[in-house]
């Protein structure tokens, strides 16, 4: 049997703070815009640099609440490590054009961003929450379970 691994690790910063909505049925879902950077020197030797920014989406769930966690500890600037399965959706938008998307399904967020003065002493501990396990991933919600998820005007990416 020949398997197969679909797994993104990002560590960025929040390019702006979560929006999050309710599905019809009431379920919460979280999207993030994570920003990574990398740096080199060209031929030149002139210091170059490139960002590319990551749509990410977070579910509620039965095993945990990561809409609500980025709700509540999250804000634009915030460093985080994200690990999840990356997606392409297709939809058609009110118009009738067809819409493509790559987005991060993240079952896993850890906010490295050190909190000082708040809950935890100094900061250091990092917050974590651990989603659905891999194991049992075939229940994970995604967008193909919540149509109208996809009302809202998010047509123009990047964010």
């Amino acid at each position: 049997m020949s398997r197969s691994l679909n797994k993104v690790e990002l560590i960025g910063n929040l390019g702006a703070d979560p929006e999050v909505r309710s599905t019809a049925n009431g379920s919460r879902v979280a999207t993030l815009s994570v920003a990574t950077s990398r740096q080199w020197n060209n031929q030149a030797g002139e210091r170059q640099e490139k960002t590319e920014w990551h749509r990410v989406v977070l579910w509620n769930n039965k095993q945990s609440g990561l809409a609500d966690i980025a709700e509540k500890y999250l804000k634009k600037g915030d460093k985080v490590y994200i690990e999840g399965r990356i997606e392409y959706r297709t939809w058609e938008d009110r118009e009738g054009k067809t819409r493509y998307t790559t987005e991060i399904n993240a079952r896993e967020i850890i906010i490295l961003t050190s909190r000082g003065g708040g809950a935890s002493e100094g900061g250091a501990e990092p917050a974590k929450a651990r989603a659905v396990p891999a194991v049992a991933e075939s229940k994970s919600e995604s967008y193909d379970d919540f149509p109208e998820a996809l009302d809202e005007e998010d047509d123009d990416l990047p964010f």
